[in-house]
């Protein structure tokens, strides 16, 4: 299984994972039912979750909702620290994760937006550096694992701040490697040496421990949030927690 996993994610274009892969994984759920994890997004229990990544994570993927580690921390994050699920709040999804998808949709406070430039999923064709938005439009940004494959991560952040209302705020979750400093090179672009210097051959930069930093730069707030560290192990187990997981959490500050 995680031969086979690995060799999809490689292979296979993300817009036809994103509109096929639940269809399969959804019949492997009914072979993994269990008690001893159970997904936090969906609520169903399972004896271990799937494998998941280019190189395979074991215990990773719901194979029900398709929720990976990260998205269960953020999932229990807007429940315990946030009034996401509450309050009337007006949301922009970047590059929506299906896991996420239908269930914002159906919350009655919210008004839900999609948007991206390549994913089927989204309800708006749209490119991050230039968000087709008025000025202070969006209480709530989602923008996950979009930031390390753009061209221009600072005017993408500008653009996020511009389009969220004084006192919005949003998570943008990317992967960051323990390294000093960013590490980026325009001029790679081939995608074998991508892959090899930056961990994806889609990939243009790998972030390190400056992240909230550099992002801040853009004049949005970003900072790291180490709710994870807050938990109890036996939560961690129960959901198959990230354990060394930072929320990045944005802000715009109020005029």
């Amino acid at each position: 299984m995680k031969s086979l996993i690995s060799w999809t994610i490689r292979h296979i274009p993300r817009k036809y994972l994103q509109l096929f892969s639940h269809v399969f994984l959804r019949m492997a759920a009914v072979f993994y039912r269990g008690n001893k994890v159970q997904c936090n997004i969906c609520g169903l229990g399972f004896r271990k979750f799937l494998p998941y990544g280019r190189v395979a994570r074991e215990n990773a993927l719901c194979p029900n909702c398709l929720g990976l580690e990260r998205h269960r921390l953020m999932w229990l994050f807007l429940t315990e620290k946030t009034d996401f699920f509450q309050k009337q709040l007006k949301v922009l999804h970047v590059a929506p994760e299906l896991c996420f998808l239908n269930r914002f949709k159906k919350l009655p406070n919210l008004e839900y937006i999609t948007g991206d430039l390549e994913s089927p999923l989204a309800q708006v064709k749209m490119d991050i550096h230039q968000i087709p938005f008025p000025d202070n439009t969006f209480d709530v940004l989602f923008c996950n694992h979009v930031l390390e494959h753009v061209s221009d991560d600072l005017q993408a952040c500008r653009e996020i701040k511009r389009v969220l209302k004084p006192g919005g705020w949003g998570i943008l979750q990317s992967p960051v490697y323990d390294l000093a400093q960013t590490l980026e090179d325009p001029t790679i672009t081939d995608p074998s040496i991508r892959e090899k210097v930056f961990g994806q051959s889609d990939h243009v930069r790998k972030y390190g421990r400056d992240y909230a930093l550099r992002l801040s730069k853009s004049g949005l707030n970003v900072s790291e949030n180490a709710f994870v560290k807050t938990l109890h192990q036996d939560l961690l187990k129960k959901h198959a927690l990230p354990e060394n997981e930072m929320i990045f959490y944005c802000q715009k500050g109020q005029v």
